[in-house]
């Protein structure tokens, strides 16, 4: 059946923050949307803005998204005349392309023939070399030597850091390459991986084309997509600085000649690893779909990358895809706001969001000169194990780049984000850290470079306090017995009160004073001489604060349905979500010492060893798998597993005990030499 060239009805094939930047788009150009879920997703906004939703039973991606019979079902019942892919899932994988084409459906993508030359960064590259791009070289396993290090293994198939090991050390080769093999089986369904030389101070750089499938290709300029973790990238921004300008030019050239050389149609980034001390750089991998940090060319360029999908689509001329593209206008940072601890690894996190809310000037579009939000989610969702951690992305476009990185950095810190750790804090500290600021100093490395970037302070170190008074002015207010007396009223002073707060991993003590017959208002136990504070008013809502003259306003809510679980604080220089730490613990809720837990709900992949094993500290003892990557419990010192309630397949809650390690020099398991 002949391709549609007018779209009426489009479903995207995906889920979350891109199901709704698509349906932005097609809202513009008159286009009816279509919406696929799962049962764990019918909740999310995607799902109530489209115009047919259509619900595809289950929960996991293998279940739902990765089903083809049941995503080409959906657009055959609700009559869609065209398929977006988003980005993931199905977005690179050509048998589903071939499968909309070949229902008459129009294919929002490249050809399924392009797909297969780029899904294959060990093929691609031979491509690319044959069309003159410059590639780093693969390594054999068996072959690799002290010189080739450190080295790189990666994934053949997909992309975003699963199946990717830095190996320094040629003894860990090939477990390295196990690991990676294994996650990349389990991300993508293809466990072939290769090994290259690692750049150590690479830059990320990348360039966005627009192509018809003829030959014509339009170029939007570069982007600097350095800042990453586990290899998966959280700070990006157009133009890549600092980059010369016969160097851009050559990088250019060098992306139009890759997708011109497959006849490349529809939205693609090629990907380059660049080294700006020799002012050299190679191809990495063509991303054969809309990239994540597409707003920022976006905002840079005026463009609308997904409506020249559709125009693609619809059999737009490659005469105007191939005219010059606008040069760029001022400046675009795109950061990743992750439910995610970084100080613990990045693990991801879940549960309910008690409120997201970031101040912004439009929503999935480019405002010109200003702040864009697309987000998947909103105050009150849950936020699962099924997928990605990733909250939203917060786009800044600004005349310059000091401008943009102030800008997102103050957005980011004002955002009311409660309920979930995320990588918030390190983000700020990210943009205002010197080395960000001089655009030279980027590399990939940037986070191994910089590990104070994790210390970053949580904004108001009075936040703790402030959350105190607010959760005493809540309790007054609610008391059913001695109602008019004041919170904390003591008639004579001894001990100060104590509240006890977790703030993600740490728990805090807040000692305070009270209302008393020796003075109104509330006091810290050990004030500051230097620094006075003084409690102007106090409420449930609102703690207004005169530091050392200075009035310092903060919002405050109590979360908790029968009775205070939680204290969401902002103020002027950030917030914090409190968990409120109950006086007494049930002692059916305590784990015995040594216990290692699981950090999230999850999947168990590998347990090493067995009940009575001598460990290292250090030792991998559980591999859970959760939200797409796989993360390794060990041991946190030496001893004796004495507990091994974990097994491989089984699904286990956040704060599941996985197993327990008698330390070495424990009464029970005294050290060697010790007295027993």
């Amino acid at each position: 059946m002949k391709q549609p060239t007018v779209i009426n009805r489009l479903l995207v094939a995906n889920r979350g923050e891109i199901v709704r930047r698509v349906f932005r788009t097609c809202r513009d150009l008159g286009i009816e949307t279509v919406a696929i879920h799962s049962d764990a997703d019918a909740h999310l906004p995607f799902v109530a803005e489209a115009d047919h939703a259509v619900r595809l039973p289950g929960n996991t991606p293998a279940e739902t998204y990765l089903r083809t019979d049941l995503v080409l079902a959906a657009a055959r019942s609700t009559g869609a005349d065209a398929i977006h892919p988003g980005y993931g899932f199905l977005s690179e994988n050509a048998d589903f392309a071939r499968a909309v084409i070949e229902a008459g459906i129009a294919w929002l993508g490249p050809s399924p023939e392009s797909i297969e030359q780029m899904g294959s960064k060990i093929e691609s590259k031979k491509l690319m070399e044959a069309a003159g791009v410059p590639v780093l070289g693969n390594l054999a396993v068996d072959s690799a030597t002290e010189d080739d290090l450190p080295l790189l293994v990666k994934a053949s198939a997909g992309g975003g850091g699963r199946g990717m090991r830095v190996v320094r050390d040629l003894a860990d080769l090939a477990g390295e390459v196990e690991r990676a093999s294994a996650e990349a089986a389990s991300a993508f369904g293809d466990g072939t991986v290769f090994v290259e030389p690692y750049v150590e101070r690479g830059r990320h750089v990348e360039v966005q084309v627009v192509g018809d499938g003829a030959g014509e290709v339009a170029v939007f300029g570069t982007r600097d997509c350095s800042l990453q973790r586990r290899h998966q990238k959280v700070v990006e921004e157009a133009p890549a600085p600092a980059i010369p300008d016969a160097v851009r030019e050559r990088i250019h050239e060098a992306a139009h000649a890759a997708a011109a050389s497959v006849d490349y149609q529809g939205a693609g980034t090629v990907e380059f690893l660049y080294d700006a001390a020799r002012e050299s750089f190679w191809f990495l991998e063509m991303n054969t779909r809309l990239q994540v940090e597409h707003p920022v060319t976006e905002a840079v360029f005026g463009v609308d990358l997904v409506a020249l999908q559709i125009a693609v689509a619809e059999g737009r001329s490659g005469a105007d895809l191939a005219a010059p593209a606008p040069a760029p206008n001022g400046h675009a940072i795109e950061a990743r706001l992750y439910a995610e601890d970084p100080t613990a690894d990045y693990a991801p996190q879940t549960g309910r969001l008690l409120e997201l809310a970031v101040e912004h000037d439009a929503a999935f579009h480019s405002p010109g000169f200003g702040v864009r939000l697309d987000t998947g989610f909103e105050t009150g969702d849950e936020v699962g194990t099924f997928y990605d951690a990733m909250l939203a992305k917060v786009i800044v476009h600004a005349p310059s780049r000091q401008q943009a990185a102030r800008l997102l950095a103050r957005v980011l810190e004002k955002a009311r984000i409660h309920g979930l750790v995320t990588n918030r804090d390190q983000l700020v500290a990210s943009l205002r850290h010197p080395a960000f600021a001089d655009a030279t100093g980027l590399t990939t490395a940037f986070y191994d470079d910089h590990p104070e970037t994790l210390d970053a302070p949580g904004g108001d170190d009075l936040i703790p306090f402030v959350g105190a008074v607010a959760l005493a002015q809540h309790r007054q207010a609610r008391a059913r017995v001695q109602s008019r007396i004041p919170a904390g009223f003591r008639n004579v002073v001894a001990a100060p009160s104590v509240t006890r707060f977790a703030r993600g991993g740490d728990e805090i003590e807040v000692r305070w004073f009270g209302p008393s017959t020796r003075g109104p208002g509330f006091t810290l136990a050990e004030p500051d001489p230097e620094r006075p504070v003084t409690v102007v008013t106090a409420s449930p809502e609102e703690v207004v604060l005169d530091v050392a003259g200075v009035a310092r306003r903060y919002r405050t809510r109590v979360q908790g349905s029968t009775g205070p679980d939680a204290l969401l604080v902002d103020g002027p220089s950030g917030g914090a979500t409190l968990r409120v730490v109950p006086r007494f613990v049930d002692p059916a809720d305590q784990v015995a010492e040594g216990s290692l837990l699981a950090p999230m709900p999850g999947s168990v992949v590998v347990v090493h060893g067995a009940v009575g094993d001598e460990v290292a500290a250090g030792q991998p003892i559980v591999v859970m798998e959760a939200m797409k990557m796989q993360h390794t419990i060990t041991a946190p010192y030496a001893g004796t597993l004495t507990d091994l309630p974990a097994q491989a397949g089984q699904q286990v809650e956040a704060g599941a005990v996985l197993a327990v390690v008698e330390p070495a020099d424990s009464p029970e398991n005294p050290a060697e030499g010790a007295d027993a």
